[in-house]
């Protein structure tokens, strides 16, 4: 990911240095479990500990000759260790390193990801609060539908991003596993006690079984619910772009006193922060259909998974905390306009109070057909001539003949719409 979207926590997880030194890790751990299984001679692992120096510059020129990462690295261990470091990687291979390694750092990365989940909820949930009784109108289809409040709107992305958590969790889970099982799976030269101790060390799961590689089923969620979110992240974003319209201008992203809108139009002030977690959204998604992809390896490995994830890891992520983290900010410093809701709310002159004429109507007797087309009638009307709804409703001698006037203007009542709002409330806010 370009540094432009990359935030310095989560990159250096990804950086060579953090890889190789995750590397020796295992085969420390590894030559451990060795020494006190007596496979190996004692000291060794200190020994590699204490001289082992990780060399990026060194390591990949080694690569450049014998064109194999885990050897290029082993070799430079060995420069510097002396021939203890024989006794390294013994019956392990490479996939125990590379597979291992790569989980711990999705397993890393998903940990900060879930630490940007709870800041984003935070804003999220002190705008709900804040916004609770904050009355605007409702859209389908983009189009004005019945009133709800602010509060209520953001409650369902609080919710959402409740199971955003919920589903990193378990992907965390599912993803944080150590596999030291040798050639093909079979622990025919390495015992699985090595595994069972580098696991513990490392803070993994042991995986049940392997082939000569971690199953990538499991990649495969991690990635799939790093798309969930980025497209929660878009359903937010979009939702604060239409509503910063001009047209409809009831939330503005906050813009700084020195910000330029635009190189043209002096006057202009544009989404541009939701814009761009819509375009890192589109991103991040892209990595699902490969991480799918690769769990089709052939028998029991090849390394076509390989390019895709030496991308995708990285990328994938670096790109959802920096979405996570812009998407908090612009959610706390969001600029909210309660009297433009109000204003939006009265343009349609009422005609959202249909569906409660509408009802009220079936209560007196009439049909729901013949209800629903009188008052369609009148709705429409008074949305055609800019007029009143409530005045069509109490001009309409099939209405007024069974209801009294007084009545029909009781329907008018926005506290209908956010009677039950508090119930959502504590339904949704409930630990």
């Amino acid at each position: 990911m370009i540094e432009r979207y990359s935030r310095k926590e989560i990159k250096k997880i990804w950086e060579d240095k953090n890889k190789y030194s995750i590397w020796l890790d295992i085969e420390v751990a590894a030559a451990e479990a060795m020494e006190k299984l007596n496979i190996i001679p004692k000291g060794v692992a200190k020994k590699v500990k204490s001289k082992a120096k990780i060399n990026v510059k060194r390591i990949l020129q080694i690569e450049d000759k014998v064109k194999h990462d885990v050897i290029a690295f082993l070799t430079s261990i060995t420069e510097k260790v002396g021939k203890d470091a024989r006794y390294l990687h013994k019956g392990m291979t490479s996939s125990d390193v590379l597979d291992t390694c790569f989980n711990l750092q999705l397993k890393q990365s998903g940990e900060i990801l879930l630490k940007d989940i709870n800041q984003l909820l935070f804003s999220i949930k002190k705008q709900a609060i804040k916004h609770k009784y904050s009355l605007c109108i409702g859209r389908s289809h983009g189009i004005h539908a019945e009133p709800i409040t602010f509060g209520f709107k953001m409650l369902t992305f609080y919710q959402e991003f409740l199971r955003n958590k919920k589903r990193l969790e378990n992907s965390i889970q599912q993803i944080s596993t150590c596999s030291i099982s040798g050639a093909v799976g079979t622990f025919a030269n390495v015992d699985p006690r090595v595994e069972n101790y580098v696991a513990k060390k490392l803070k993994l799961q042991v995986e049940t079984i392997s082939t000569q590689v971690i199953p990538r089923d499991r990649h495969a969620q991690f990635f799939c619910t790093l798309g969930i979110i980025a497209s929660s992240i878009e359903r937010l974003a979009t939702e604060i772009r239409h509503l910063q319209r001009t047209e409809v201008l009831e939330v503005e992203e906050y813009f700084g006193k020195k910000q330029k809108g635009s190189s043209a139009m002096p006057h202009k002030k544009n989404p541009i922060l939701s814009e761009n977690l819509t375009g890192l959204s589109r991103l991040i998604r892209s990595s699902v259909t490969p991480a799918l992809e690769n769990v089709a390896l052939w028998h029991e490995r090849d390394i076509s998974h390989s390019a895709v994830e030496r991308n995708i890891g990285p990328d994938a992520t670096i790109a959802l905390d920096f979405a996570l983290a812009r998407l908090s900010n612009v959610v706390k410093n969001l600029n909210i306009y309660p009297k433009k809701m109000s204003k939006n709310l009265n343009i349609t002159n009422g005609i959202f109070f249909s569906q409660r004429v509408l009802l009220e109507l079936t209560n007196e007797g009439f049909s729901r057909e013949e209800a629903y087309k009188i008052v369609q009638k009148n709705a429409l009307s008074a949305w055609k001539d800019n007029s009143s709804f409530l005045n069509k409703i109490i001009s309409d001698k099939k209405i007024t003949n069974k209801i009294p006037v007084n009545k029909l203007k009781k329907l008018f009542d926005f506290s209908y719409h956010t009677k039950k709002i508090n119930i959502i409330f504590k339904r949704s806010l409930k630990k």
